[in-house]
């Protein structure tokens, strides 16, 4: 569990990146973020734009350093995210930032519906759902935020993996879970 100082220091590591790439410059992370954020984690950046999402990325799995991985997650969020253009500096004032410290997806049994469902906690849990090449993915606080039910949570989940709603009802799919820790501006 990172302390809530850790939070905020992710927090403005996240936005001095996307700062960098809107001034132009190199983004520098001290030797001190790089030590105390040198684990690998999985972590989203999420952008509010007047409360509504402006881009979220992240990485699902810890493939790279947490230090290196909210940088790049937080830049693709601002630049690359395909719903969305290119944030432009002007919005960056409008920009809240928020950050999903991701806990390593473990794969739910999928015996029946009835146990998947069993498996899931709404507002601890986020969910991975996949199929062949189709993977979609929705942090905890999204079931939450749309007052969600259990099988709500999981049909959104496959119909972001481009899925039918469904789909997870069938054994087909393999479903993970994770926990977050979430640090908000």
């Amino acid at each position: 569990m990172l302390k809530p100082e850790e939070g905020r220091e992710l927090l403005k590591l996240a936005k001095g990146a996307v700062v960098s790439v809107l001034s132009g410059k190199n983004f520098e992370i001290s030797p001190v973020l790089r030590e105390r954020f040198g684990k690998k984690q999985g972590v989203f950046v999420t952008l509010h734009k007047n409360g509504k999402l402006r881009g979220c990325i992240g990485y699902p799995e810890p493939v790279i350093p947490l230090f290196e991985a909210t940088a790049r997650a937080a830049s693709a969020a601002a630049f690359r995210d395909p719903r969305f253009p290119p944030l432009k500096r002007d919005e960056l004032p409008e920009i809240k930032f928020e950050i999903s410290v991701l806990t390593v997806p473990e794969k739910i049994k999928n015996s029946s519906p009835a146990q998947c469902c069993r498996e899931i906690e709404i507002g601890r849990d986020g969910l991975i759902v996949s199929m062949g090449p189709y993977s979609g993915l929705l942090l905890p606080q999204v079931a939450v935020e749309h007052n969600m039910s259990k099988e709500e949570f999981l049909c959104c989940c496959c119909e972001k993996a481009g899925l039918h709603a469904d789909e997870w009802k069938n054994g087909g799919c393999e479903i993970c879970r994770f926990q977050a820790q979430v640090f908000s501006e």
